[in-house]
């Protein structure tokens, strides 16, 4: 796959440039924190989930695929506990629909919430930090209806629940604000949406890690976007990522709108790995892994496997 990038992209990357050169800010890119909490990464805790990657694939049903490849791994009761507080972190970043494959399926995230209460939460967060107005995000998505059904606790993001985060080994980040209730949960499942992005290459489980992070995201577009994403992850460790390959957005991401832009593949797919995750991302859309700068630092920093050693698929 070629590294090079297609005029469309070249003008993307000016126009978000030139944003940030004078000052403006893209959508839902500022916000407040509180300089007082400090608080240390968010660490994996210890579970029993399979290291590896599990694909599910074949089905029409997105809540039933989830179901099989969470399975795969071991099942949810390997990673939730009773009495946990757990975190299920979609993409709900546009004002866009299911079919526009905007944002995560809403079945993926009912289906999620559903089995971290079979397992014993005793408490389920969705939240995302939009980048449309975050009431139109959450209800055109289907997302805030869907979780809510499944008895989760759906909130727009609060700015004065941002606190300050120092991030040991960062290159670019060493400090920078995150959300309270990501860094506080005893489970954090991370699950995107797999898609095109104009500045990246690909929107997978780093890239979502962005609907966590507080103050000014839009300048991450000119000052190394992705280093920064690829230390984001030193601070906030998931859990289990959970990706979205029900409907893929193949072009005229982030955003998207176009149909014929919509592919439609039937798979979700599980990782321990966000590395191995984010790889197998970028073979979805056609792209190598090596060439999407932040999965590459990402790898290069010890974050992650580009090739995992165990993948299972199954096929419903």
């Amino acid at each position: 796959m070629s590294s090079n990038i297609t005029r469309r992209d070249f003008i993307k990357r000016i126009g978000i440039a030139s944003l940030a050169f004078y000052g403006l800010s893209l959508p839902g890119c500022k916000s407040g924190f509180s300089r007082d909490l400090k608080y240390g990464p968010r660490k994996k805790r210890g579970n029993d989930i399979k290291k590896g990657l599990y694909i599910a694939k074949g089905s029409d049903d997105p809540g039933k695929l989830t179901r099989a490849a969470v399975d795969a791994a071991g099942g949810m009761k390997k990673l939730v506990r009773k009495g946990d507080v757990v975190v299920v972190k979609p993409n709900i970043g546009w004002d866009r629909r299911p079919d526009q494959a905007a944002n995560t399926n809403p079945a993926v995230v009912a289906a999620l919430v559903s089995m971290a209460f079979e397992a014993g939460a005793s408490e389920v967060k969705v939240f995302d930090r939009s980048c449309n107005e975050a009431k139109r995000c959450y209800s055109k998505s289907g997302i805030a209806t869907a979780a809510k059904n499944a008895g989760a606790d759906v909130s727009f993001m609060d700015d004065d629940r941002f606190v300050s985060v120092s991030i040991p080994g960062a290159v670019i980040l060493r400090e920078w604000p995150l959300y309270k209730d990501v860094m506080e949960a005893d489970v954090f499942i991370n699950c995107p949406i797999v898609k095109d992005h104009g500045a990246t290459g690909l929107t997978a489980g780093m890239k979502n890690l962005m609907g966590c992070v507080g103050d000014d995201r839009g300048a991450w577009h000119v000052g190394n976007i992705s280093q920064r994403i690829a230390d984001v992850q030193l601070a906030i460790k998931s859990d289990l990522v959970v990706l979205d390959a029900f409907r893929v957005l193949t072009a005229n991401g982030p955003q998207g709108g176009r149909k014929s832009d919509v592919k439609t593949l039937n798979t979700i797919a599980v990782s321990t790995d966000i590395v191995a995750a984010d790889a197998f991302a970028a073979g979805i859309l056609d792209l190598d892994p090596m060439d999407i700068e932040h999965i590459k630092i990402a790898a290069n920093m010890g974050l992650g496997k580009i090739k995992p050693s165990v993948v299972k698929e199954i096929t419903l």
